[in-house]
């Protein structure tokens, strides 16, 4: 609300990680960023802040509780299936299931669930594993020691929520421009 002509350092910043996530976006969804990019930036500043209370001792980071994780993994799972509706229609989105032939819809199914699966377990058990990694050291060395610790937890949290919502956007995409190569497919046929 206020951006001014000419900005500070946090309007600079802000600016700047603003441009990244279109930039991004616009690389794997070319002329569709302002699609996704409300869900998938919501994704990856969510995870990112989510990540970051477990540095501070006695504090726990909500994606190291495996029904954060997988909370985020359905929303990324109902949000593929909805921009790929939307792209082209409920009835091409479910024929894309029947490509290439219509005995390996329940391969592409089980596929559906496991990259589900795979995205909630990935993320809790990084988040979790360097929290238990961190007590211990914790509990074991000292308040000192587990500083070099605190910034790979910082440098992890920063990739993880990365990673989570590109995952996100490359599954989106593939969604989304599978409605326009089954599309293109039928043009050519």
């Amino acid at each position: 609300r206020r951006l001014s002509e000419t900005p500070g350092s946090f309007q600079v910043v802000l600016e700047g990680a603003v441009s990244a996530m279109e930039e991004a976006i616009a690389s794997v969804l070319p002329g569709k960023v302002e699609l996704v990019f409300p869900f998938v930036a919501t994704l990856w500043i969510y995870i990112l802040f989510a990540n970051l209370p477990g540095i501070l001792p006695g504090l726990h980071s909500p994606t190291a509780d495996l029904s954060v994780t997988a909370s985020l993994a359905v929303l990324v799972f109902l949000s593929v299936h909805w921009f790929g509706i939307r792209a082209e229609g409920l009835g091409t989105y479910l024929k894309h299931y029947l490509k290439p032939s219509p005995i390996l819809l329940p391969f592409h199914l089980i596929s559906e669930a496991s990259r589900t699966v795979a995205l909630a377990v990935r993320l809790f058990g990084n988040v979790m594993s360097l929290e238990i990694g961190y007590a211990l050291v914790l509990l074991v060395a000292g308040f000192l020691v587990p500083v070099p610790l605190l910034m790979l937890h910082l440098v992890e949290a920063v990739i993880q929520a990365y990673l989570f919502g590109t995952l996100a956007l490359i599954y989106i995409a593939g969604g989304i421009q599978a409605q326009e190569l089954h599309q293109n497919e039928g043009g050519i046929a």
